[in-house]
């Protein structure tokens, strides 16, 4: 029996984990893990030329490039924090947080990142916070300074600023348009 790892871009829910366990099930593999960012499968015969285009059908990617296998964890341990609230109660830089989580030097994550996604580590943060934030505000249920606190911002002014910056409305002003222009996780 072969043990594979594999390493799965676009994933960013719930959801694409039941997707990616459903489609490597349907495929004949027994599935040991799922997780945002990767999974473990076992079978007698491994085609990842199989799995890559099942998983394509569904949206995701299957990483065989270790640069991109880092930059997709990257961005997984990023919408993890983000999407669980635990930067609420973050008491490290994120820049030691991704270190200890990878093994990797952060100057050495941050080199493969700007190259691969032509943008910074850093800027990939507050656009998925900013992102978390419209989330929040669409949903109507929590104060800017609550929203604020989740995302660990300092406070509600550093988040209105970021958020204004990147699109061009205050909060409160997104908040009360009717219609939302939020993107896809995976798309950012």
């Amino acid at each position: 029996m072969l043990t594979q790892e594999l390493f799965i871009k676009n994933m960013v829910c719930d959801r694409c984990i039941r997707a990616v366990r459903q489609e490597l099930e349907h495929l004949g593999y027994r599935v040991d893990q799922v997780e945002l960012g990767r999974a473990t499968v076992e079978r007698e015969e491994l085609s990842l030329e199989q799995i890559a285009n099942a998983l394509e059908a569904q949206g995701f990617e299957l990483l065989t490039d270790r640069t991109a296998r880092v930059v997709n964890h990257v961005k997984t341990l990023i919408i993890e924090l983000i999407q669980s609230g635990a930067i609420a109660n973050f008491h490290v830089t994120l820049s030691d947080y991704l270190t200890g989580q990878t093994g990797l030097e952060y100057s050495h994550l941050s080199h493969l990142f700007s190259q691969a996604e032509n943008l910074t580590i850093e800027r990939y943060w507050i656009l998925q916070r900013v992102e978390r934030a419209k989330e929040l505000l669409s949903y109507g249920e929590l104060s800017i300074q609550e929203i604020a606190r989740q995302l660990g911002y300092s406070s509600p002014a550093y988040l209105s600023n970021q958020f204004k910056q990147l699109t061009g409305l205050t909060p409160a002003a997104y908040r009360d348009q009717s219609n939302t222009d939020r993107n896809p996780l995976d798309w950012i």
